[in-house]
């Protein structure tokens, strides 16, 4: 999907469009710092763990396939293998 093109929802924008919008420079600077602000910021708890892992590349791939959030489908699906296999009656 190629998001740097006009369309219904995000029309090119025309020159009077153009030349009455704010730059960003002028802007106030409490704004600019919450436009630039992204990311949802530090867990309070974390609850997951960041490790390093190597798996087939189909796995991956196939995962990858699925769109945004393909590592938490790949969480919830180890998960699943674990209540059907897990011998620690704990999980």
């Amino acid at each position: 999907m190629k998001h740097n093109l006009p369309d219904d929802e995000n029309p090119e924008w025309t020159a009077a469009e153009a030349s009455a919008a704010s730059r960003f420079s002028g802007l106030s600077a409490n704004l600019q710092t919450k436009l630039t602000c992204r990311g949802r910021g530090a867990q309070v708890a974390p609850t997951k763990t960041r490790i390093t892992i190597r798996l087939s590349q189909n796995v991956v791939d196939s995962f990858r396939a699925t769109g945004e959030g393909w590592q938490t489908r790949m969480d919830v699906a180890l998960q699943e293998w674990l209540k059907n296999h897990a011998t620690n009656p704990a999980m």
